[in-house]
């Protein structure tokens, strides 16, 4: 028996616009990041990808992405699960900064280790910075310690695999189609699980807004036919030479 997943990175948000670090700031879509959403329920309604459960962030961005989406399927109607588990990664004292403006500040190679290295994380926002998640109201049932001031891609593991082993696994286990509508942080974190990519490799990986992932997962829920950095794109749903120059954007924006 296989299990489908479907991994969707929300569309445009107005931060990714503006080349921002956007992090947990709670950034709204673009008009085009809107039609992105839609257009990946069009091409799952195209591929007769019925999903039966979704799962989000509590960010604005990936809740919208999901609803578009699921609009344009007529499944608006399904059960949604969503958790702080599944947010972007913390981008600390980066976050609200222009990528191409801290690129020159600090140095390409620097800022590049900050975006892209698996286990060094951002300088942290300080407590009483008023960006600092724990002024939001989203986050206040939160314990204090586990509410982050910046993260590395190896904490975003740490924080989401709980939730895809607890929440998620049971869904497909059940024989839920599942869609998990999150970000490019926390789904590269997913998919470094899931295809065994090594912290090496996983810097190269850069993943398009508003493009399905398809997944088809064996009993061990694990990928039937796993993936490289180089071939991931093969599970992309749509037009799959457009999502490559979109995700290959993604790795240009602190140029």
């Amino acid at each position: 028996m296989t299990h489908t997943l479907v991994l969707l990175r929300h569309g445009e948000s107005e931060w990714n616009r503006r080349n921002l670090f956007t992090g947990w700031y709670d950034a709204d879509l673009t008009d085009l990041g809107r039609e992105q959403a839609a257009e990946a329920g069009r091409a799952l309604l195209d591929a007769g990808i019925e999903v039966d459960v979704v799962h989000t962030s509590v960010q604005t961005r990936a809740i919208r992405t999901a609803d578009l989406a699921l609009d344009v399927m007529g499944r608006l109607w399904i059960p949604v699960r969503r958790s702080w588990r599944l947010n972007e990664r913390h981008y600390g004292a980066l976050q609200g900064l222009d990528k191409k403006e801290t690129a020159e500040r600090y140095g390409k190679e620097q800022v590049f280790v900050w975006r892209r290295s698996y286990d060094v994380p951002p300088p942290p926002l300080a407590p009483d910075d008023e960006r600092h998640a724990r002024f939001d109201p989203r986050y206040r049932s939160l314990p204090p310690a586990v509410i982050p001031a910046s993260e590395c891609l190896k904490d975003v593991v740490a924080r989401m695999l709980p939730y895809w082993f607890d929440v998620i696994v049971p869904d497909l286990a059940a024989g839920a189609t599942v869609l998990v509508a999150a970000h490019g942080n926390s789904l590269r974190a997913l998919i470094k699980q899931l295809d065994g990519i090594s912290d090496e490799d996983i810097p190269a990986l850069n993943l398009p807004t508003g493009v399905p992932i398809v997944v088809e997962l064996g009993d061990d829920f694990a990928p039937v036919a796993p993936r490289t950095v180089e071939t991931l794109p093969d599970r992309y749903l749509g037009d799959v030479e457009a999502a490559r120059a979109a995700a290959e954007a993604v790795a240009r924006q602190a140029g």
